[in-house]
């Protein structure tokens, strides 16, 4: 049972059905496993709960990626 999980910043329901979808499809069509097996989390987090280079990300400022 394939289990994917991504980390990520918030993002809209629809992108995330969007991509859920099209990973699942990828695991049938490479895998050869059934939709119903493939589990897809999503973890989302904000900017208060993640640094880069020592800064924290909601006092990065934007375009710093």
């Amino acid at each position: 049972m394939p289990i994917v999980t991504i980390q990520q910043f918030p993002r809209e329901l629809n992108q995330k059905r969007e991509l859920a979808r099209r990973i699942t499809q990828a695991f049938v069509e490479v895998y050869g496993t059934s939709e119903q097996s493939v589990q897809v989390f999503f973890s989302e987090v904000d900017g208060e709960n993640w640094a880069k280079a020592g800064e924290m990300g909601c006092d990065r400022s934007p375009g710093q990626g």
